[in-house]
């Protein structure tokens, strides 16, 4: 459909109606799911969806001014980017997160089911997996990304980028008395502002801080907190160099 600048709000507003119709009628439907009422249409359920989807789409705006610094932090991040439009079509990276800031505003509305659908879609399509429970914060970067794993209690501040195969988990699953996972409860670690994780790095831990300005280094492995304009990198192996002897 061809744009101008008179009819771009009609349109806008067209499609906004549109999806305000079937995103109120998908949360309605994920409500029923775990409703106790056994009748086939829950107008409780319904009504709550309808609450609940005018509310998320007030927060779209606050969605696009973060994916913009999204934008921002990619394009100074990576010097193989050539322009903003070549991420915003083709980096798996801020399609993840992309998906991840709107799955996260569902479930701080405590939507069943949507946003671990949005979750695992994304993780399907880029193989970045991002809980929608996980808070982060302006001008995140995954470069490259594939193996990325972020926890449901993750917390990341601003100005964080991180790398393939970074994993940002919880230590152990802790139980009650009679066996149950205990679920209310901080599991995975915090990145405080301007933080660096290289690829393949496990942190670990719910009250594992990485303190603001850190640098953690490829294939580390955290489990303790570390203060702020840290550097931690594994021990240099000792390479063995050896000549081939021609003929042998």
């Amino acid at each position: 459909q061809e744009l101008r600048a008179e009819t771009l709000e009609y349109h806008i507003g067209n499609e906004v109606s549109v999806i305000f119709d079937e995103l109120s009628d998908q949360i309605s439907r994920s409500l029923r799911y775990e409703c106790k009422t056994t009748n086939a249409i829950c107008i409780d359920c319904m009504n709550e969806g309808y609450k609940k989807a005018i509310i998320f789409l007030k927060q779209i705006p606050k969605i696009r001014k973060m994916l913009k610094t999204d934008v921002e932090a990619s394009l100074l991040g990576d010097p193989a980017a050539r322009s903003t439009n070549e991420i915003v079509f083709s980096y798996p990276g801020l399609k993840a997160i992309t998906l991840h800031r709107v799955a996260h505003e569902l479930f701080s509305l405590d939507i069943p089911l949507i946003p671990r659908i949005i979750n695992e879609y994304a993780h399907k399509e880029t193989g970045i997996d991002i809980h929608p429970g996980a808070t982060i914060g302006s001008h995140f970067f995954i470069d490259h990304g594939t193996g990325v794993v972020i926890g449901e209690t993750t917390i990341i501040g601003n100005n964080v980028k991180i790398y393939q195969g970074v994993t940002l988990g919880a230590l152990s699953f802790p139980k009650d008395k009679e066996g149950n996972l205990i679920r209310d409860k901080k599991r995975h670690p915090t990145l405080e502002n301007d933080v660096t994780i290289y690829s393949g790095a496990t942190i670990l831990g719910g009250e594992t801080v990485i303190g603001k300005g850190s640098i953690i280094g490829g294939n580390v492995f955290l489990v303790n907190s570390v203060p702020a304009n840290s550097k931690v990198v594994n021990k240099q192996p000792e390479l063995n160099h050896q000549t081939k002897i021609q003929g042998e």
